[in-house]
């Protein structure tokens, strides 16, 4: 849980409110009604950008379950395989430059590298080549 609420307070002060204002589990949703892009559409770049997300209704949604005006991250399996706060804090960068740069197909790129290499560091308890 440590590592959900540290990934939640970076993400709230690069300007993305959480729906309940922070997290008491492993899972937090974006509440991106501010934003010019639907939860769907972020939930989308984010894959892109080897993120995993879920789009999400919010409380209040004025959008339609198809789109949505929220995003669900969880950090279980982060925390799984060995990553911490630091971790946590790339993780924040990572998704911050996704959502900024939403159309940006080159940066996303990027940042998907960024994240494969993370992600190397750190493989599934398990796992074998």
């Amino acid at each position: 849980m440590q590592n959900a609420r540290f990934l939640a307070e970076r993400l709230m002060e690069r300007g993305y409110p959480l729906v309940s204002g922070g997290t008491d589990n492993h899972m937090l949703i974006l509440d991106l009604q501010t934003k010019p892009y639907s939860g769907k559409e972020a939930a989308r770049a984010l894959g892109n950008g080897g993120i995993i997300a879920n789009f999400n209704m919010i409380p209040g949604d004025r959008r339609p379950p198809a789109v949505t005006s929220g995003v669900r991250l969880g950090t279980a399996a982060l925390t799984t395989q060995g990553m911490g706060l630091v971790e946590m804090e790339m993780i924040a960068g990572f998704i911050d430059e996704i959502l900024s740069n939403i159309t940006d197909d080159a940066k996303i790129s990027k940042v998907r590298s960024n994240v494969a290499e993370l992600a190397e560091r750190y493989p599934p308890p398990g796992y074998q080549d």
